[in-house]
């Protein structure tokens, strides 16, 4: 590991794409100070460094000594953002959401508490319209507390506090039985990652207990749920069902969260991550179920996505792009037993896997270089594939999947025979 992935700064600034660092040098010259200088001569000292090397870039920096250099850093760090919060302002709803809600905070400290509520009003059905539950709860709550606190026009209108305080018990409900849906779908996936599929009655038992125990009660007088209630339930019964092997209901729910997206159009846009996360998951059913007309329907709308809403995605949209379409890419040249294109695959993958690489976690790449190996298998290139192998056997320090790991020891010793 090179000590460039151990900066945090360096890691920004390596990330910027050019309008981003054009930006920054507007945002940052735009006092003219002595410290503002120091700043840029720092930027751009790191901005030219391949890897990250402290004695090369004390070199390179003029009257900055190494003691101050820590404390230069961590306030670049900082501006570094808040230029990135300007641009990304006008791309995230939850950003700019934020940014009135500070606005209005500003105004009610001011003494004008009418005002704050004018932008709080407003900006409370943007957040309902794009499904940012935890910020509408945090709007109506500073509602509550203006509201609380001062006495105001809200009084005289008919069923005004009525709606409000009802409008707050909603919303806490809904934050509270979305979180609660979220830890479920994020304790039966690590269990999944932990233990593989249930191999045999006892496994299934166990996993039938430890669903039982950790499902979210029903909040009283709470019956309809929100998008993201939904998609969490889904993806959580998806997971359970696909550890127990039972294959029909788990496809019911990974098309269900698919549907939801399909039926709910803007959501494909404003999270395209888990909507392409929802594409793979029914893409590796339909290659698990050997189902390649369906498969290609599927992977063909996943490329359609990709292709017309890439330059609207954010790095980390790029990269959740690149993996999961790349992956469905090869289980395509898998299921039609092409690996010819397979191999063509890798290498395009191969080739850009840089680009990405700090960004994609460990058990994905471990992923690639399984499926990398199956392919040089299947071409007879056995060393090749035991090259792949043993890269993920010496992995000592990932958290490697049990199932992957299995897999990988299996297929490593039939390369030797």
């Amino acid at each position: 590991m090179s000590s460039g992935s151990k900066d945090q700064l360096w890691r920004l600034v390596k990330s910027l794409t050019k309008a981003e660092k054009r930006n920054f040098q507007l945002f940052a010259n735009r006092t003219g100070g002595d410290g503002t200088s120091k700043f840029v001569q720092l930027f751009n000292a790191l901005d030219r460094q391949t890897d990250y090397d402290e004695e090369q870039l004390l070199s390179k920096l003029k009257g900055i000594k190494k003691q101050h250099l820590s404390n230069l850093k961590r306030n670049l760090y900082r501006q570094i953002l808040a230029s990135l919060r300007i641009i990304h302002i006008r791309k995230q709803i939850d950003i700019e959401i934020r940014e009135q809600i500070d606005f209005a905070r500003i105004l009610y400290g001011k003494g004008l508490y009418l005002d704050s509520l004018k932008i709080l009003e407003r900006i409370k059905d943007v957040a309902v319209e794009h499904n940012q539950d935890v910020q509408h709860l945090e709007i109506l709550e500073f509602q509550k507390l203006i509201e609380s606190r001062h006495i105001t026009r809200s009084r005289q209108l008919d069923d005004r506090m009525d709606r409000l305080l009802y409008d707050s018990r909603e919303r806490s409900h809904i934050t509270l039985a979305t979180s609660e849906l979220f830890n479920l779908n994020i304790q039966v996936h690590g269990y999944y990652i932990e233990n593989g599929h249930a191999r045999n009655e006892a496994e299934r038992e166990r996993i039938t207990q430890t669903w039982s125990q950790i499902q979210p009660l029903p909040l009283p007088g709470h019956s309809t749920e929100t998008f993201y209630e939904k998609a969490h339930r889904f993806q959580s019964r998806m997971w359970y069902y696909y550890i127990l092997l039972q294959w029909p209901r788990a496809v019911e729910n990974a098309a269900a969260l698919l549907n939801l997206f399909n039926t709910n159009k803007k959501m494909t846009v404003k999270d395209p991550d888990l909507y392409m996360r929802s594409l793979y998951y029914v893409l590796v059913f339909d290659y698990l179920l050997q189902q390649p007309r369906a498969f290609a329907k599927k992977l063909g709308q996943f490329e359609s996505f990709v292709s017309e809403q890439w330059n609207t995605f954010s790095p980390n949209s790029q990269s959740v792009a690149f993996v999961y379409l790349r992956l469905s890419r090869l289980n395509s040249c898998f299921l039609t037993a092409d690996y010819r294109e397979a191999a063509a695959v890798q290498a395009e993958i191969e080739g850009r896997f840089a680009e990405y690489a700090d960004r994609i976690d460990e058990n994905r790449h471990l992923l690639f270089l399984y499926k990398f190996a199956y392919i040089d298998f299947a071409e007879g290139r056995y060393r090749n594939a035991l090259d792949h192998l043993n890269e993920i056997i010496n992995r000592k320090s990932a958290l490697l999947n049990d199932e992957l790991q299995i897999n990988t020891r299996l297929l490593h010793l039939i390369c030797h025979l």
